[in-house]
């Protein structure tokens, strides 16, 4: 198949944005391979953290142009692509342990291997994805595509313009007659439910009124609560010898000089962590408080590391 060019597509345009990138990924590896870290191993070191930003890319296809390549049946082309994006992370991953290590034995190796690798990326890209997406994907995906690009944000110096959108416009495989429209999906109120009752946290919402509006219903919550809770005043949720602490948080939340308060006590043989969060709209107008509630015993104790891939062990 021919190989993609930037000369039919508009400034900002996600293919171009890729194709852009990967020019310069091109040109890093290059400067990689002829810097001697040796006798400069600052500028070898930020020019492998230039590379390193080649992360904004691989996510940006893995979250943004995956999803709509789906929709056509490629699955398994998105999931092959994937695999590799982790490949090239770990040798990424291993090149920096190397190089901060100054261990510099198989260096040398290690880049070349690195740039068979990212070179490939390129051309499968290039020669594949990009020109069957081109092919298939309309205006309005590549809009949306657009959206969710700037906030993952590009290698490139200079970040483009997305053209607002509304996402309601996108054919997605799944009705949205129950659904409410968040900043970012939808769910139905049972899903709402779902969310909150499976959260492995406690949450209260107190508005801006002082009054309790909501808590989750967990299996097991670190302080029980009821349905009476609801429209009580938050002042009144409290043992008298505390009170006075949570109205001066309050005071200050609404105030604007603190935005968030943290305790931690031992509790019943658990370890709980308690912060309150101050909510505010867009125009920084405050719109309440958020206690979120957490036993972070289990978490304390956690050491080394344990991958998805050893998650039944």
């Amino acid at each position: 198949m021919k190989e993609c060019s930037t000369d039919s597509l508009e400034q900002g345009h996600p293919v171009r944005v890729y194709l852009e990138e990967n020019v310069l990924v091109k040109e890093l590896l290059q400067k990689l391979g002829n810097i001697n870290i040796n006798e400069d191993y600052e500028t070898f070191f930020n020019t492998f953290n230039n590379l390193c930003e080649v992360e904004k890319h691989y996510l940006r296809k893995e979250n943004q142009l995956f999803p709509f390549i789906e929709n056509y049946g490629w699955n398994t082309t998105s999931q092959y692509m994937w695999t590799f994006h982790d490949q090239i992370r770990d040798n990424l991953k291993e090149l920096r342990l190397k190089i901060e290590e100054k261990d510099f034995n198989e260096l040398e190796y290690m880049i070349e291997e690195l740039s068979d690798n990212m070179e490939h990326m390129i051309l499968l890209e290039e020669t594949t994805i990009f020109p069957n997406a081109l092919e298939s994907l309309n205006s309005d995906d590549w809009n949306e595509i657009k959206q969710g690009d700037s906030e993952v944000g590009t290698m490139l110096e200079e970040a483009y313009v997305h053209p607002s959108l509304d996402k309601k416009k996108r054919n997605l495989p799944f009705s949205l007659d129950d659904k409410i429209h968040f900043d970012e999906g939808y769910l139905s109120v049972e899903q709402v439910n779902f969310v909150f009752k499976f959260l492995p946290i406690d949450i209260t919402y107190v508005d801006e009124n002082d009054r309790v509006v909501f808590y989750n219903k967990g299996e097991d919550r670190v302080f029980p609560r009821s349905a009476g809770i609801i429209g009580r005043e938050v002042k009144f949720c409290h043992p008298p010898k505390s009170v006075d602490q949570v109205l001066k948080i309050l005071e200050e939340f609404k105030a604007g000089r603190q935005d968030t308060a943290e305790f931690w006590i031992q509790f019943k043989g658990q370890f709980v962590h308690i912060r309150y969060f101050a909510i505010r709209d867009e125009q920084k107008n405050y719109k309440g408080v958020m206690e979120i509630t957490q036993d972070i015993k289990d978490i304390k104790a956690l050491e080394g590391e344990r991958r998805i891939l050893d998650w039944h062990s």
